[in-house]
């Protein structure tokens, strides 16, 4: 009769420290994503670094979660957008596809992190997730700015792959090892 309630005390202690570390990252989003720099009509943010964090740390599903409290956040005006901005109009802006394609990015590459144990395909999963992002965001921008698609892409996307390569293997080296360490406090 005990063996359950333990199992039961275990489970909301570990789910209290899920979702506070899940809040813990929803502020890091906040703190981080609106200190850019402004390299044209889409800024140069760390927003995507903390969504592959994240994906480490918590796992896809309560990654996604925090990325889209971060958006809740941001769409009823406070500025954690980049440039320390918010509202709806940053949604309706130039960047807002980048904003919205942060989730299906989040979504799979973060069940692709968790389902295969294989770095190389960690990384294209974070790669491809990346991709569908950059697709979102600059047809988004197109629309938006009627922008032809060639403009776009060498405003939107070419000047921002090597940055994001490397936030993928940073976030690819980092993540693994704050996630042990967070198992073996028993937090994770």
């Amino acid at each position: 009769m005990s063996t359950p309630q333990v199992h039961t005390t275990y489970t909301k202690k570990s789910t209290a420290y899920l979702l506070s570390f899940c809040a813990l990252m929803t502020a890091v989003t906040c703190i981080l994503a609106p200190l850019s720099i402004p390299i044209g009509p889409v800024p140069l943010s760390l927003t995507n670094f903390v969504i592959y964090l994240s994906l480490y740390l918590l796992g896809w599903k309560l990654a996604t979660v925090s990325y889209l409290i971060y958006l809740l956040i941001g769409l009823i005006g406070l500025p954690v957008f980049s440039g320390f901005t918010g509202g709806i109009g940053k949604l309706l802006g130039p960047t807002g596809g980048y904003i919205i394609g942060f989730i299906p990015m989040a979504i799979l590459a973060g069940i692709a992190v968790e389902k295969y144990k294989n770095r190389f395909v960690q990384f294209l999963a974070l790669v491809l997730g990346t991709i569908i992002c950059y697709t979102l965001g600059t047809a988004w921008f197109c629309i938006e700015a009627q922008s032809h698609l060639s403009a776009a892409l060498g405003l939107c996307v070419f000047p921002f792959i090597p940055g994001d390569l490397c936030k993928i293997i940073l976030a690819m080296l980092i993540g693994p090892i704050i996630r042990k360490r967070l198992q073996l406090a028993g937090i994770r």
